[in-house]
Parts: C-alpha cells; structure tokens; sequence
C-alpha cells in the first residue's frame, strides 16, 4: 500500500511537472524561418526586413510568433530545407518553384515537391550578364570562347544561363565555363581572370555595386530577336530593364528577369500562413520595405499574386480574396 501510495504522489509530481513544461512550451514564442540567400545578395536583407515586421507586429499578426531571416545557398536550397522541414519558408525565383513543384527543369527526374505554395510574388530578379571592362563582349553571343562563369551546379542561375546561352545558338561547351558563386566570379573577373559572369537578383546589388565602383564593368543586353523567342518558350521570364547608373557608368540596359517569390509547405496552416500574409502588407511593413531596401519599393500586393507557377497556400489565398487583390 506504501508503494502504492508512493508511485502515485511521484506520478503526481511527474504530471504537475509535465504540465508546468508544457505550459511553458505552450507560452515560449513559436519560431518561422525564412530561407534566403548569401548576405552580399539582395534576399538576405529583405528577408530581414519580413522577419523583423512579422516579429514586431504583434497581436496584429500572429501573437508570440519569431520570425528570422537564415542566410542559405538561395532557390533550391531553401525548396530542399522546406521540403525537409528545417525552414518553414523561404525566398526562390519563379522558374525553380515551378520546377520544383512540377518535376521539371531543375528537377527533372527527382521527386516533384508538390506541396510547395506561394505565399507572395515579390519583386522581379534581373538576369545580369557582367562583363569585364576592355574584354569585348557587346552581346551574349560574344561570349563564344570566353571566360564565363555560370554559377554552380544546383543553382537557379546556371539553369537560367543555360537558356540564355541557348537562345543565342551557343553551348556551355562554346564558352570556358567556370562555376563559381557570384561573389568569387566578380573577385576573379576584377583580378582578370575572368571575362564576365551570370547574376540572377534584384539591382542593385552590392557586390556588383562594389566592382563597377572599384574596377569598371559593362552590362551586357539580354535582347533582340533571340529573347523574343525565348519568352514564348519559357513563360516565366519577363522583359526587364537595368536603369542607367544602376551602377556606376554603366548606361541602361535590356535584359530578362524572372520573379522573387516567397514559399511555404501546404504543411503550415492556414491561419498561420493567413496572419503572415496580412502583416506582409499592413502599412508599418510598407514603410520598412519602402525605406530599407531600394527593391522593398518594388514588393507591391498588386505584384503578389502575379507569376503564379504555383499554387497559392490557402491562408495567403484567403487573405488576398478579403484584400481584392485575387478574385
């Protein structure tokens, strides 16, 4: 009976304790990560400015919750750390989230990520072609021959290059093809070891900033008859211009872009995913975009619900039918 009695007060202890952990769990804040990509890059310090918002807005948003922005590889990594559950969100560009939602492209012959949804188009990402100065590249076809790096393997911008290159009727096998991420292209290409290099981001962008500023560069156009082709083909490009003195002495620029999109798992719920969404495009957030970034002015709802490759999650759905913004 004493060990009766004794087994049941420590169960009891057990409980209170169990419950008291649970409580504080239930209390302690609830965290959502949104992937984005290196710090040199123009996701990193948008991504700070979404979390920041979501994390300060309170019982506005979705009470309790953190929200923090995760420096990552960019598109697939971050599809690949949501499909694996280590981020809830993350930043990619148009192309790869429709690759990846439909087995194609990037993800032919792997596993479709069919649950990947978009919470919000945000801006266009500039498909830059940076040359060095002197080194006679006027046109993509002029890279036949040279010393162009096109990113790594498993990069969206590699896949993207590859199409450009192939509009203009060249291979990766007609170019000295380096792989390399944009921040050691642009170190070589200012050392000369390099004659230009593929970017795929919003302008400006820091480190090219940084090189036009320092050592000279020409943006090569991403135009002419050979794109008008190629935006039938692939539909999720877009005609894009680079505006005079982006960067330092270089004049305005045609080329492409594709969309930077915002996505989460089916798996997040709704009301989560519905709370988010409102702060994304409640007036103080408008002001930190607007104010923190030059792209933050391009992040528009009128833009979200364009370059839909994928489906919307539900709780972003819901919130753009309240706000008129999708029918």
């Amino acid at each position: 009976m004493k060990t009766s009695i004794r087994s049941l007060a420590i169960g009891a202890v057990a409980g209170v304790l169990a419950l008291g952990m649970g409580l504080a769990a239930a209390q302690g804040p609830a965290f959502f990560r949104i992937g984005t990509g290196g710090t040199a890059g123009t996701y990193y310090p948008i991504g700070g400015l979404i979390a920041n918002a979501i994390s300060g807005a309170g019982d506005k948003g979705v009470a309790g919750l953190v929200s923090t922005a995760v420096a990552s590889n960019g598109s697939v990594a971050n599809i690949n750390a949501i499909q694996g559950g280590s981020m809830e969100s993350g930043f990619t560009q148009s192309d790869v989230a429709y690759w990846a939602h439909s087995g194609t492209g990037l993800y032919e012959g792997r596993a479709k990520v069919g649950d990947l949804r978009l919470i919000a188009t945000l801006y266009p990402e500039t498909i830059h072609l940076v040359a060095r100065k002197g080194a006679g590249i006027n046109s993509v076809a002029d890279l036949k021959g040279k010393r162009v790096s096109i990113d790594e393997p498993g990069s969206g911008t590699i896949v993207d290059a590859r199409i450009v290159l192939g509009a203009y009727g060249l291979q990766e096998a007609d170019i000295k093809a380096e792989h390399l991420k944009p921040g050691p292209a642009g170190d070589l290409l200012r050392d000369g070891g390099l004659d230009a290099y593929f970017f795929v981001g919003g302008y400006p962008t820091g480190a090219i900033s940084e090189l036009a500023t320092s050592s000279g560069i020409s943006l090569v156009p991403i135009s002419g008859p050979e794109v008008e082709k190629l935006l039938k083909d692939y539909t999720f490009f877009s005609k894009d211009t680079v505006p005079a003195d982006t960067y330092k002495d270089v004049p305005e620029t045609p080329t492409i872009s594709v969309a930077a999109q915002w996505v989460t798992s089916a798996k997040q719920t709704d009301d989560l995913v519905y709370g988010i969404t409102k702060v994304l495009w409640n007036d103080a957030t408008r002001a930190a975009l607007d104010a923190g970034h030059a792209k933050g002015k391009m992040i528009t709802l009128q833009n979200a619900t364009t370059s839909l490759g994928i489906p919307l999650h539900p709780g972003a759905e819901r919130f753009y039918k309240e706000a008129g913004a999708l029918k």
